[in-house]
């Protein structure tokens, strides 16, 4: 039951990065967080729900065109917090970026955000 929670959060905390238009980010990210989320990022610690969807924002803006990111693993949730890797890949081939995020949840909703991204590189043909 609990990973099934954690899976729905991530799940829906990934959508925003591919929805149709920026004015659905937001609602999306308030589904799947609290309003006083920790995020950790790649530029380093920032708090709430409006410094994660600049984040989202930021990725969905990239210069080789808007991408898709998509979990590519099952949700591991060993204790309170759960783990998933991640790709987003951008049109044509563009760059690639994969990841691993841990995540922490408090009322079904992911409080805290951990994010381990790997290098840049071109997408396999």
């Amino acid at each position: 039951m609990q990973e099934e929670t954690a899976r729905s959060a991530i799940d829906t905390f990934i959508s925003a990065f591919n929805a149709s238009d920026d004015s659905y980010v937001t609602s999306l990210l308030s589904q799947a967080l609290t309003s006083d989320v920790v995020f950790w990022g790649p530029l380093g610690r920032s708090e709430g729900i409006t410094a994660v969807e600049r984040f989202v924002l930021d990725i969905r803006r990239h210069p080789a065109g808007t991408g898709t990111m998509v979990r590519c693993s099952a949700v591991d949730m060993p204790d309170e917090w759960a783990r998933y890797q991640w790709v987003f890949t951008t049109p044509d081939g563009g760059p690639r970026l994969a990841g691993t995020d841990v995540v922490h949840l408090r009322r079904s909703l992911i409080d805290q955000v951990i994010v381990f991204a790997g290098e840049i590189e071109p997408s396999a043909s």
